[in-house]
């Protein structure tokens, strides 16, 4: 199947959402797994709303996910003259009519129908126009739509990938619009006449657009292009199986990208939004991926959007993720947040990669993870209030601190086992288990009641910056607050 042609055509009018995402990343597979091409085609003849700005943000989130096209980015607005020139031809052959119908005529029409409560379709009053009418409304000055000539009887029926056999009774088509009068053609004919000149054998879309295919077969069959295959995969819902829209969190790639959610991780749960890999295995790389994927294992239900799993996953790669690009995915973040002013020497860069090793460990995004680092590049910061009322208020804390700090003053080599030595020694000193100590300790360097192993994290900071650190808390404590 080398022959095999897929596309991915988004509109430049808003960010990349999870939904068009995963749109392209079945067409990569399917492109993949059949060793075809993947095309990108910029659907922009939507003058209106479309923006450069938007187009370029969607390059960039499509080469973030690591979504790289084969062809591209074609863009339907430099195609304006061809789109004109195959619409003259129907009109040419018979297949396609000018339409001088006014909006007012046309708003009257959808309201009567509206108020019958039936379908509005277009009653083809300009379907078979005279000479004379022609030539009248021309010298009324009325810029016509071009429409295309639909069968009245029959029906037109859609073969799809995934749902078989769809039929359309074409007494339920109207003659639709192919040409604005604007001189922009609409979406359906467009996409047509792109898919034919492109080549593509394959249209790998979301459900939603369902509704499509009789009228491209149509403009097909009018044009006498071969038909494509269709394969529409299913709608991404809410937990609550409502449609998935801002409220339920984040739903662009970039706000995912925003908040620290790793490209492979969102990539592996696309993945299984509405496909479903051989046995049950969750975790694989997109080349993995494309090594079984098939339509016939893309589902017809709707998929459930359950951000608790993407995050999960995300924690997984999180941890589990070569160091060195961990740590340059998060120098964006710590930079922002004030902590590192990149470029980094290399003592800089060691230092960072040691946080971010221990750190990664119980975060589960990248934002979260530079948040959780604070402390190791602040040495001023607030003390958990929960905390200081549990552990620096009880009887003997400022004692057990000065104890602690005197003895960190006596160490050189920064290594975990080393506090764990020195730790065993206080405490038969003070005569306390080391459970008591901990908390306090934990408390007084970074100010939360939770993080990574104390000792490691001990290890990281290094003796004299502990030491400081313990005295500071004992200043606080003698302060009274």
């Amino acid at each position: 199947m080398s022959n095999v042609r897929v596309r991915f055509a988004p509109s430049p009018t808003g960010e990349l959402h999870i939904g068009g995402a995963r749109t392209a990343l079945f067409n990569l597979l399917y492109a993949r797994a059949t060793g075809g091409v993947f095309v990108l085609r910029i659907d922009d003849t939507d003058l209106e709303r479309s923006r450069p700005e938007f187009t370029t943000g969607l390059l960039e989130s499509l080469r973030w996910l690591g979504l790289d096209w084969d062809e591209g980015p074609y863009k339907q607005s430099e195609y304006l003259e061809g789109y004109r020139q195959e619409a003259e031809r129907l009109i040419a052959e018979g297949k396609a009519y000018y339409c001088y119908c006014s909006e007012e005529e046309l708003k009257a029409g959808r309201e009567e129908a509206r108020r019958r409560k039936k379908p509005y379709l277009y009653p083809e009053k300009c379907r078979d126009l005279t000479a004379d009418r022609l030539k009248r409304f021309q010298q009324e000055g009325r810029k016509p739509v071009i429409r295309l000539k639909i069968p009245r009887d029959g029906e037109t029926v859609v073969t799809d990938k995934i749902r078989g056999k769809v039929r359309f009774d074409n007494c339920n088509l109207d003659d639709f619009i192919i040409m604005k009068s604007n001189g922009l053609p609409t979406y359906n004919f467009a996409n047509v006449i792109d898919d034919e000149r492109m080549k593509i054998t394959h249209v790998i879309r979301a459900e939603e657009h369902l509704s499509n295919p009789p009228r491209q077969q149509l403009c097909a069959l009018a044009l006498g292009y071969s038909l494509p295959y269709y394969a529409h995969v299913p709608m991404i819902l809410a937990p609550d199986r409502s449609k998935l829209s801002k409220r339920h969190g984040a739903t662009s790639v970039e706000q995912f990208r925003q908040e620290g959610y790793l490209p492979e991780a969102l990539i592996n749960y696309m993945t299984l939004l509405g496909w479903a890999p051989e046995g049950d295995r969750e975790f694989f790389t997109m080349a993995e991926a494309a090594a079984q994927f098939r339509l016939d294992r893309v589902n017809k239900t709707a998929a459930v959007y359950d951000t608790a799993k993407l995050t999960w996953m995300n924690g997984h790669y999180l941890r589990e993720g070569a160091l060195d690009r961990i740590v340059a995915l998060a120098i964006p973040f710590f930079e922002a947040e004030g902590l590192v002013n990149p470029p980094l020497n290399s003592e800089q860069m060691g230092y960072l990669e040691q946080v971010v090793e221990l750190v990664r460990q119980r975060e589960k995004n990248l934002l979260d993870l530079t948040r959780a680092s604070s402390y190791f590049y602040n040495n001023h910061f607030d003390y958990d209030p929960k905390g200081v009322k549990k552990h620096f208020r009880r009887e003997g804390a400022g004692q057990i601190l000065r104890a602690l700090a005197a003895k960190m003053k006596t160490l050189s080599d920064p290594e975990p086992s080393t506090f764990s030595n020195a730790y065993k020694e206080i405490a038969k000193e003070l005569q306390l288990s080391i459970g008591k100590l901990m908390p306090l300790s934990r408390l007084a360097l970074s100010g939360r009641t939770m993080g990574p192993e104390l000792f490691d994290m001990m290890a990281v900071l290094g003796p004299e910056k502990v030491s400081a650190r313990f005295l500071q808390a004992v200043a606080y404590i003698d302060a009274g607050s």
